[in-house]
């Protein structure tokens, strides 16, 4: 697991916060040459930390360059949020960030407007999403028992920002995705160079 003085003298790390079963291709390029850390609750996906994002405890304070988190901050009760942001924020270096992805949940409330609660939204490797799957969960994943797939909690824009500024980020993003998700990029500290935030998100491909 990483610590504080192997992050300064190795290659920067990330830790991919609810990894899943994932591998290395889906992830944003930016990341490639990154050495990357898999924190996942289900044993079954192989993470180097098998545990849930709210305890983060065996990893040392202020030993990551990134936490990229991928469709699983929505995984959690609302009131474990801050928890896992808390550790989220624990963990990262100073000068280090945080990229999170949820479905948006202000997008999807149109296609529910509509009546299309159960049409497909987009495709992914595991099958169709619909809005349905993006505000409860997974349907299939549901149905073959993986409970841990269901949705306990989620976002628009605004609670999502006001979430990382509680939880102590310093400079936060939100963008809206073609496919109905939200982005949030969070620094640890203000920059000091204007514009880095947009850059790394474009450096992110988001």
């Amino acid at each position: 697991m990483p610590t504080q003085k192997s992050a300064r003298r190795r290659q920067r790390i990330f830790v991919n916060a609810g990894s899943g079963s994932s591998n290395r291709s889906r992830l944003p390029a930016f990341f490639r040459s990154w050495k990357e850390f898999k924190v996942d609750v289900d044993p079954s996906t192989k993470p180097d930390l098998v545990t849930s994002i709210t305890d983060l405890s065996a990893i040392a304070g202020h030993s990551v360059d990134a936490i990229w988190s991928a469709h699983c901050v929505e995984h959690l009760y609302a009131h474990e949020v801050p928890q896992a942001l808390a550790e989220f924020r624990r963990i990262l270096r100073e000068d280090g960030f945080v990229c999170i992805v949820v479905p948006d949940l202000q997008a999807i409330a149109q296609w529910i407007a509509e009546d299309r609660l159960n049409e497909t939204i987009y495709q992914s490797p595991a099958g169709d999403v619909t809005a349905h799957d993006m505000i409860w969960g997974f349907g299939p994943a549901l149905a073959y028992g993986n409970n841990a797939m269901a949705h306990h909690c989620g976002f628009t824009p605004t609670p999502l920002i006001q979430t990382l500024a509680a939880a102590g980020f310093a400079e936060i993003m939100v963008r809206r995705r073609s496919n109905l998700e939200l982005v949030a990029l969070a620094l640890c500290r203000p920059s000091e160079v204007a514009g880095s935030l947009e850059a790394t998100m474009t450096n992110l491909g988001l």
